[in-house]
């Protein structure tokens, strides 16, 4: 992926309970140290030949590359979507102390 030890994951899920939900099972499931709903947001995609819009909300999940293909596993069998949207940054600085942390709550098991 990336040399850098630390990431950002970003998915977005059709209503505020599914996005809270699925953020609590991710950070549980040691996965993620932190996730962060926010939204709702409009989304307008291609969908099966048509444009589509819809209320979405975000989730931005903060783990380190090492974790994020547990990760990417966890959302998929999580994800009530067909194709759920799974984009990974990589976080090329930080505060220490704050990836540090990351670090420390998400030990690869």
């Amino acid at each position: 992926m990336t040399d850098a030890a630390h990431c950002q994951v970003v998915t977005t899920i059709d209503s505020r309970g599914a996005a809270d939900s699925l953020a609590r099972q991710a950070v549980e499931a040691r996965v993620a140290a932190c996730a962060q709903v926010s939204g709702p947001v409009t989304s307008t995609y291609w969908w099966e030949g048509k444009v589509e819009a819809a209320e979405e909300w975000r989730i931005t999940f903060k783990t380190t590359t090492a974790r994020y293909a547990a990760l990417e596993r966890h959302i998929r069998e999580h994800h009530s979507y067909d194709v759920p949207e799974i984009l990974c940054s990589p976080v090329t600085a930080g505060n220490p102390e704050y990836l540090e942390w990351l670090d420390a709550e998400t030990p690869e098991r």
